[in-house]
C-alpha cells in the first residue's frame, strides 16, 4: 500500500478550517464582485504589511534550510515578495490615496497573525516554516484560481487575482508542497503529526486575519 503523502495528509487532517478559510467571506465577496472599497483597501493595507512581515519568515527559513537548493529557490521567493508583491502594494496606495500609517495595524486579528507567524518561523524548524507557508500560499493559490473566472471589476483586485494564479506563484506553492512530502518520507508519525499542527495553526490565523477588514 503506497504511503500517502505528508501533504496530502496535512490537507485531509485539516480539511474543515481549510475549507472554512478558502469559502471565508472574504473570498465569497471576491468572487461574486462585491468586496466593498473600504473592505478591500484596509485587507490592502492589512496584508501589505504583512507581506513585509513574510520577508523576514521566509529570511528565516533561509537560514535554516539544510541545502544550497533550498536557500537559492528562497532567496528567489526573497526578491519576488521584495520587489514584486511589495511593489505592488506601493503602487496601488499610490493609485488610491492610501495612507498606510492612517490604519490601525494593532488589530487583535492583525497583529494575532504577524506575531503567530512569525513565531513559527523564529522558534520553529525549517520544515514548521515550510508548512505554516504552505497553509498560506497554497490556499491563496486554491481560492484565487476560483476566483479568476469571476467578473471583478475592480482592476486592482483582479490584479491581485492574477497575481496569485500566475505560473511563478503555483510554482512556489507547489515547491513548499514537495519539500513536505520529500521530508515526509522520513519523518516519525509524530513528526509529521506536528507539521500538521502548524498547518491548522496558521490557517486559524488566516482566518481571523481576513476578519479584520470587517472590523
Amino acid at each position: 500500500m503506497e504511503t500517502e503523502t505528508l501533504s496530502d495528509q496535512i490537507l485531509r487532517e485539516n480539511a474543515s478550517v481549510f475549507e472554512a478559510m478558502v469559502n471565508h467571506r472574504f473570498v465569497e465577496d471576491v468572487k461574486r464582485n462585491g468586496l466593498s472599497n473600504e473592505t478591500f483597501e484596509r485587507y490592502l493595507v492589512y496584508e501589505g504589511a504583512f507581506v513585509d512581515t513574510a520577508i523576514s519568515i521566509f529570511a528565516y527559513g533561509v537560514a535554516k534550510a539544510e541545502t544550497v537548493e533550498q536557500k537559492r529557490w528562497l532567496v528567489g521567493v526573497l526578491d519576488a515578495l521584495a520587489n514584486q508583491q511589495i511593489a505592488y502594494f506601493e503602487k496601488t496606495f499610490a493609485l488610491r490615496g492610501i495612507n498606510p500609517s492612517a490604519f490601525d495595524l494593532q488589530l487583535p486579528e492583525v497583529e494575532a497573525f504577524r506575531t503567530g507567524m512569525l513565531e513559527i518561523a523564529r522558534e520553529g524548524t525549517f520544515l514548521d516554516i515550510v508548512a505554516a507557508m504552505f497553509a498560506a500560499e497554497w490556499m491563496y493559490w486554491t481560492w484565487s484560481k476560483q476566483a479568476k473566472a469571476s467578473a471583478i471589476s475592480d482592476p486592482l483586485l483582479r490584479e491581485w487575482v492574477d497575481m496569485h494564479t500566475h505560473e511563478d506563484f503555483a510554482a512556489q506553492a507547489m515547491w513548499l508542497r514537495d519539500q513536505l512530502d520529500g521530508a515526509g518520507e522520513t519523518l516519525t508519525a509524530k513528526e509529521r503529526a506536528r507539521l500538521s499542527s502548524v498547518f491548522a495553526r496558521a490557517q486559524e490565523l488566516e482566518i481571523e486575519f481576513h476578519e479584520a477588514p470587517y472590523r
